[in-house]
């Protein structure tokens, strides 16, 4: 995978706004790629200084080893989550919409 890919996928996580989410498969498609698992390896190796809880599955839920820190980041910011699933509808951020 080459540099500018992998700084595609940091700048669409780092552009999720307060109170928002993305789906891997959404940020892979903003950021122009095919690969949802490729977003969540490029931020396991490299999305420590990303606001890395903004990104869930498609269906709302959390990777279970993160769970309990992933969702109370998201709750600070306003996100909620019923039975550790957040509503993708309410929270998803379109960033087309918002221009």
């Amino acid at each position: 995978m080459d540099e500018r890919t992998w700084e595609r996928v940091r700048e669409v996580v780092a552009g999720i706004p307060t109170g928002r989410v993305l789906g891997y498969g959404d940020v892979a498609r903003h950021a122009g790629i095919r690969s949802a698992r490729l977003v969540g390896r490029i931020l396991a190796e490299d999305g420590a200084d990303l606001p890395w809880h903004r990104v869930l599955r498609s269906n709302g839920t959390v990777a279970e080893q993160l769970r309990h820190r992933q969702l109370a980041e998201l709750r600070a910011e306003g996100v909620l989550a019923d039975n550790g699933r957040v509503d993708m509808r309410r929270y998803r951020w379109e960033p087309a919409s918002e221009q």
